[in-house]
């Protein structure tokens, strides 16, 4: 490998105004979101060590309050939509991260969800503006079940529950008082089990109900309005509320918007300051040089030997037949571990440990493949860690605040730096894969990257099904990867690209995934 041959930076105006439309679309997303607020009361709690989240609308009389409670690998931001809606609407909302989740860094164990509703119970009550006498509880998937099983075993507390992609509970026609479920029509899994629990219920009547949320699956429900709405409706119902909010939460638009902009500023940005810049005809600078015939000839010798490292055909099949049979190796190794430990909570950490040995025994067939590892430089180096930064501030500085608990805790913090080692071979062997690709080409391993991963995911699921909960995030790992292959077309540097994204990714996963002993 030649080293890389410097030329002066050249900042184009469309570059320039590129950067500048991200700008404002990043400063637009951001006044939007603060606008969201508006009228509302959002302040961090914590009670017993649990992290909390009040939303409730400013000058209020008493008022009802709601219990939400998020699923497995969520966190209190996730429901925010819901209390957004609720709280605009004249609601006293308490949000929570269940140990092991978020913020929370106790390790999630069997008695502990109730245990933490029942102190996110209290301290709602706390709250002088909420009326004790009128309280509801709303939960998704593992924290419908949390919320069910509360308003069953605590009937005299809550007057009206919402189930959104329930998981089973020992309802009844009596209790819990006014349930309603919520499922989406992409989960007929979640589907089925809401249609059960209606029935066990006693059916569709004036206190029970069941609303199938169009074009949504099991994360996608969350930000659905339809859903926001149908609950909103029904806890007005429940407590015979006259409710004239028309209060839509659209954050999760905004906050792909700030995404997007973030990286259209990677794509102005990234080519004038990539180590490796790939060199087809000479600069207008060049053409000032005295002697120009000669200054031409060097310049394409120049070309020749900086451009020598081509892929070839065969380089490109290589990498081909190491993608497609990279989830081999890494079924093989989780089968291997399976035997002698439990692989869902490897590294103290549910499903993600194994998630993150999936990544690192694929990417180390996919590498083996093709073994022409470029040279890393210094100037490498610190390009992957500004793009990491790049993609940390343009992936979670709004998610901390619209959906996902970015800011890691110090475990967590421990978790990401060996999660980073073990996804680095399968972003190292895609970034060789990648390496003077077209755009069209880029897509098509993208597409490539996508289906190998998700086919390859459903096949260990199947064999160890015990890290079943990784299907219901297959569709979110395209959307990853379509990241990367952004990424991969603006920072041409191989190494650049594997540390950043290695330990962009890596951070997602030590963010979600929950904490056990």
């Amino acid at each position: 490998m030649n080293p890389p041959l410097r030329l002066p930076i050249i900042v184009t105006r469309q570059r320039l105004f590129l950067f500048i439309i991200a700008l404002l679309l990043i400063v637009l997303s951001w006044w939007q979101i603060a606008a969201a607020r508006t009228g509302l009361i959002v302040q961090s709690l914590s009670r017993d060590g649990i992290p909390m989240l009040y939303v409730a609308p400013v000058r209020s009389p008493k008022i009802p309050g709601v219990l939400i409670a998020h699923g497995f690998a969520g966190s209190k931001q996730l429901m925010l939509g819901y209390a957004y809606t609720l709280a605009h609407a004249g609601y006293a909302v308490m949000l929570w991260d269940f140990s092991g989740h978020g913020a929370n860094s106790k390790p999630l164990a069997r008695s502990s969800l109730q245990a933490d509703l029942d102190t996110a119970y209290k301290a709602l009550l706390a709250q002088p503006r909420v009326d004790p006498q009128r309280v509801a509880v709303l939960g998704h998937s593992m924290g419908s079940g949390a919320a069910m099983t509360a308003a069953i075993q605590q009937s005299d507390r809550f007057t009206a529950t919402v189930a959104i992609s329930p998981t089973r509970a020992a309802v009844t026609p009596q209790v819990p008082a006014n349930l309603q479920l919520q499922a989406g029509n992409w989960e007929p899994r979640f589907v089925a089990t809401a249609q059960q629990l209606l029935q066990q219920a006693g059916g569709e009547s004036q206190g029970r109900s069941l609303v199938i949320v169009p074009n949504a699956e099991h994360i996608t429900i969350l930000f659905r309005q339809a859903s926001h709405q149908a609950a909103k409706t029904w806890l007005d119902r429940s407590f015979g509320i006259q409710n004239s909010s028309n209060y839509i939460d659209n954050r999760m638009t905004w906050y792909g918007v700030h995404l997007f902009a973030w990286l259209l500023i990677l794509g102005a940005v990234a080519p004038t300051i990539s180590s490796e810049p790939t060199l087809r005809q000479p600069p207008r600078i060049w053409q000032r040089f005295p002697a120009r015939g000669v200054s031409d000839l060097l310049f394409q010798a120049a070309i020749q030997v900086h451009n020598s490292d081509t892929v070839s055909k065969s380089d490109r099949l290589k990498s081909w037949i190491g993608l497609i049979l990279s989830p081999l190796g890494a079924i093989g190794i989780l089968a291997l571990l399976n035997r002698n430990t439990d692989i869902a909570s490897l590294g103290g950490v549910l499903v993600g440990g194994a998630l993150g040995i999936w990544f690192y025994a694929a990417g180390i067939v996919w590498l083996l493949a093709n073994l022409r590892l470029p040279r890393l430089t210094p100037a490498g180096l610190g390009l992957g860690l500004g793009l990491f930064l790049l993609l940390w501030v343009a992936f979670g500085a709004m998610a901390q605040v619209v959906w996902l608990q970015w800011w890691l805790v110090p475990v967590r913090l421990q978790l990401w730096l060996w999660l980073s080692l073990l996804c680095f071979p399968w972003l190292l062997a895609s970034g060789i894969a990648q390496r003077q690709s077209s755009l069209k080409s880029r897509f098509i391993w993208w597409l490539g990257q996508s289906l190998v991963l998700v086919i390859g995911l459903l096949a260990t699921i199947q064999m160890l099904p015990q890290i079943g909960f990784i299907f219901l995030l297959l569709p979110i790992f395209p959307l990853f990867l379509a990241m990367f292959a952004i990424a991969s077309a603006s920072v041409k540097d191989v190494w650049a690209y594997a540390i950043g994204c290695s330990l962009f990714f890596s951070w997602a996963i030590a963010a979600a995934f929950p904490l056990v002993g």
